[in-house]
């Protein structure tokens, strides 16, 4: 994790067109906090447990063909952090970072939310459920940061790195996720215990067959409105 967090890192943070670039890192405990819910996978795997996401936004669509000479040095550079990556792609317009805190409001605790669609449910009812929950969450006046983000199809050639696992079987793979930020860890373990939360699981069930909720450890951020930080 230290490597990622200082070398990797400046490799990723040299490249052009970013937006923003920051690494979520997560607890090394990470059962799920998401409440159990009948017919819904919140008890997260250990054999398949995330250790850190890279999370990137693009300055446009084509900034992805600035940054080709960084990913080249990135791609080599993987085999000494990573055991396995996989890249999650979201299209144009389809991450949301929601204004829920007022001025200078601290974040002082945050989660991270993977959700895996349920099989037969259209793409589209999953989308448009999913927009109703974040506007849900928005509404509780619990969080301090709320980001979405719906995914394309996950192909592996999109981020094929040499001697690095890419395994991600279908039934494995995620199709939006979440990220909720909050005052403390104690207003965090309020919200996951809380029945606004509990109501909306089970709204969810129908759609979703497994949601996965990571305690964050760090939320770095490296980049920022297109300028390199150091966090």
């Amino acid at each position: 994790m230290g490597y990622w967090k200082w070398p990797h890192s400046k490799i990723i943070s040299a490249t052009k067109g970013f937006q923003e670039y920051r690494q979520i890192h997560l607890a090394d405990v990470n059962p799920g906090l998401w409440p159990p819910t009948r017919g819904v996978e919140t008890e997260i795997p250990v054999e398949r447990k995330i250790d850190g996401v890279a999370e990137i936004t693009f300055q446009s669509a084509l900034s992805p063909l600035r940054g080709r000479k960084q990913t080249r040095l990135a791609f080599k550079d993987e085999v000494n952090v990573f055991r396995r990556t996989l890249l999650y792609l979201g299209p144009p317009y389809s991450s949301r970072w929601y204004d829920v805190a007022g001025p200078g409001e601290p974040v002082g605790a945050r989660a991270l939310i993977y959700l895996r669609r349920r099989d037969g449910v259209p793409a589209s009812d999953f989308r448009k459920h999913f927009t109703e929950l974040a506007s849900a969450l928005a509404a509780t006046r619990m969080l301090k940061e709320l980001r979405t983000q719906t995914f394309l199809p996950w192909i592996e050639k999109l981020w094929d790195t040499p001697n690095v696992a890419h395994d991600n079987p279908e039934d494995q793979r995620f199709h939006a996720s979440l990220i909720l930020g909050f005052a403390d860890s104690a207003a965090r373990a309020a919200f996951f215990r809380s029945r606004e939360l509990e109501s909306l699981s089970d709204a969810l069930a129908p759609f979703a067959s497994a949601v996965h909720a990571y305690e964050v450890s760090e939320a770095l951020t490296f980049v920022k409105d297109g300028v390199e930080q150091r966090p």
